[in-house]
């Protein structure tokens, strides 16, 4: 019961750093909320402040997820599950931030970075693929995230895939005004 706590704590207490938030209150001296599409992720970061503001905001969310599934990875192995879960959890409900955080999409390539180097590469690629056919980054995180899952039914059955499918259904919830917008045909586009 202590690995547990210890696991889950420390995992979404990771989680739950809110860089983006941290970054445009250093550099662009204002609060990320109040500006773009009000959420504390790399897109609006991108958007307000940058391409090197937005980059290093991608990089730090992902670093949290990677390093807090590898210290269970070392340490406790039987709960990796609940870490990169927590982790996740912890981005997308920060407690600091009265639970509205990002769209979890940076968090949960670092945790795939710590579970298989093929899978955040799939992801990567695919992700590049349809932002420059749609210009939609939401469409190309959403979609995404769908091949990583099918490829690791694929490559390693089902047991691995349950948390992927999990980590879908959340960033499905976390881009559900995005989705609402594509459909509207009012979503913004990126250029890169």
């Amino acid at each position: 019961m202590q690995e547990i706590l210890t696991v889950g704590l420390y995992s979404y207490l990771a989680g739950s750093i809110p860089f983006g938030l941290i970054l445009a209150k250093i550099f662009l001296k204002q609060d990320i909320r109040q500006s773009g599409s009000g959420n504390i992720g790399a897109t609006n970061v991108l958007r307000t402040g940058g391409k090197l503001l937005g980059l290093l905001t991608l990089i730090l969310d992902g670093l949290k997820g990677y390093i807090a599934v590898l210290v269970t990875m070392k340490y406790y192995q039987d709960y990796i599950f609940l870490s990169a879960l927590l982790v996740f959890l912890g981005h997308l409900f920060p407690i600091w931030l009265k639970f509205k955080g990002g769209k979890g999409v940076a968090t949960y390539l670092g945790i795939l970075f710590a579970f298989n180097i093929l899978l955040p590469l799939v992801f990567i690629v695919s992700w590049l693929v349809i932002v420059f056919i749609s210009k939609f980054v939401s469409l190309a995180s959403l979609v995404s995230t769908f091949i990583v899952l099918i490829v690791n039914i694929f490559l390693k059955g089902l047991d691995q895939s349950v948390i992927l499918f999990l980590f879908f259904v959340l960033i499905m919830y976390s881009h559900k005004t995005n989705i609402g917008r594509l459909k509207a045909g009012t979503e913004n586009k990126i250029n890169l």
